[in-house]
């Protein structure tokens, strides 16, 4: 079979997919940073996309309004998240499917294919601005420890990956996204469900334990490279102190062994939102390779 995404990148993308000792270290610490591999032209396209979806433009709408983070206008700018953009706007729909994200991403893992499970649109106020009469905490910005693997308990792999997109370079000031160095390794880290608690410091006592040193690694980007960390990798931010506003593009990204599991909390059955959008297999549960909702990003076939 020809392999069509191998055949859209060029020599010179090629050169920048993570080598065996990049992928070495992304299995031994739980994350990575790729060299400049996406245009700025591509970048300044999301940046024009994300304005024109906080002004309210749409190019297709979810069937549901409810279910996900989608910040609007009057809750505040401490942090805008919204979930699930690339399906309703066609400029960040364009940043996600760059193959070479996937292919990187797709290396990492160790896997033939990469394919969406969910994105966020993430937006930071800078602090002083958000301090200046405003009714919002002055910890406003804060994203609590936490793992992505917290908030996918219906898929069956642990070896799924987020993929972090800033749109300007981020330095130490600018809220870059922090990870606890080698975390993925640690146990009881699938349900760490804290991402709006605020309070770091009480949160490390929670993952705190003999013989673990916790080492927190800022990532410092430059426009155009991208972080990746796996799906059990804590991580959180801090509030914005630079001058100007931190916009960022998350993707969660299946490897191609990722499918639907049922679960359940406390005797409850716990669905995301996406099983109710995307279609289904013929056992009737949600089929995690719909090309509508989870579009593959990067497939190499001659990986077994």
């Amino acid at each position: 079979m020809v392999n069509t995404f191998t055949l859209s990148l060029t020599e010179e993308q090629l050169a920048l997919l993570p080598t065996e000792e990049d992928i070495a270290f992304y299995e031994e610490h739980g994350w990575f940073i790729s060299k400049k591999v996406i245009p700025d032209q591509v970048i300044d396209e999301a940046i024009y996309g994300a304005e024109r979806f906080y002004r309210g433009e749409r190019d297709a709408e979810l069937p549901y309004s409810v279910g996900y983070s989608d910040w609007q206008p009057g809750d505040g700018d401490a942090l805008r998240n919204n979930q699930h953009v690339s399906y309703r706007n066609k400029q960040l729909r364009k940043l996600l499917l760059q193959p070479v994200v996937g292919a990187i991403a797709a290396r990492l893992a160790r896997s033939k294919q990469v394919r969406l499970f969910e994105d966020t649109l993430v937006y930071k106020a800078p602090i002083a601005k958000v301090r200046e009469g405003s009714k919002e905490s002055a910890r406003g910005g804060i994203v609590g420890w936490h793992t992505d693997a917290s908030y996918s308990s219906n898929c069956t792999s642990q070896n799924m990956l987020s993929a972090w997109i800033p749109f300007y370079h981020i330095s130490k000031e600018k809220a870059p996204l922090v990870v606890i160095d080698g975390s993925h390794k640690w146990s009881d880290n699938e349900h760490m469900r804290t991402f709006n608690n605020q309070n770091l410091e009480e949160l490390k006592k929670l993952f705190v334990q003999s013989g673990r040193e916790i080492v927190e690694v800022p990532i410092i980007i430059e426009k155009g490279q991208v972080s990746f960390h796996h799906c059990l990798t804590i991580h959180g931010s801090y509030p914005n102190y630079s001058d100007s506003i931190r916009l960022a593009f998350a993707l969660y990204l299946q490897d191609y062994n990722n499918h639907y599991q049922p679960f359940w909390n406390q005797g409850q059955q716990v669905n995301h939102f996406l099983d109710r959008v995307c279609q289904k297999l013929p056992n009737g549960e949600p089929d995690y390779t719909d090309p509508a909702v989870f579009p593959a990003i990067w497939s190499d076939e001659s990986i077994v």
